[in-house]
């Protein structure tokens, strides 16, 4: 392989795939397929059969597991990222008769009905030009900053 004859890679990829089951069934839980895990970890060994070099000391078997863990690993603080990640259509729960609930019914869910909410709108610009009559430059200028009020 180190001449680069393609098919003394090849052989040397075939022969320690079972390191790889090996590597791959210590990481192995229920939430994860132990497929999945063969499959990253043999591009793990590609790459540490690639990347290997003979003259710093370190046998191949010893070198190509680690790249083994690292792939897996790398792979699981991935997909450790994406289980933060929240969809809207996703169930949250069960209403009172026993309905599957998703988040974007509850965040489509407005108590308000429109007259409430034009009578609000109203209100605030009212509000917003009793502030403007009465309010000095000064404290205009500290409200906007404060709390991002527009005055138009």
């Amino acid at each position: 392989m180190a001449k680069g004859d393609e098919e003394a890679r090849n052989i040397l990829i075939e022969r320690n795939l079972r390191l790889v089951a090996h590597v791959a069934k210590k990481y192995s839980t229920a939430k994860i397929d132990q497929d999945d895990l063969i499959s990253i970890g043999t591009v793990g060994l590609i790459k540490g059969i690639n990347s290997f070099n003979l003259e710093k000391g370190a046998r191949l078997s010893t070198y190509v597991s680690r790249c083994i863990d690292n792939e897996i690993l790398m792979y699981l603080r991935a997909t450790k990222k994406l289980g933060a990640e929240v969809y809207l259509n996703e169930p949250i729960g069960k209403d009172k008769d026993d309905n599957v609930v998703t988040l974007q019914e509850v965040l489509e869910n407005n108590e308000r009905n429109i007259e409430d909410e034009v009578d609000i709108k109203m209100k605030i610009k009212i509000l917003y030009e009793k502030m403007k009559e009465v309010l000095k430059d000064r404290e205009k200028t500290i409200l906007e900053l404060r709390f991002g009020l527009r005055w138009s």
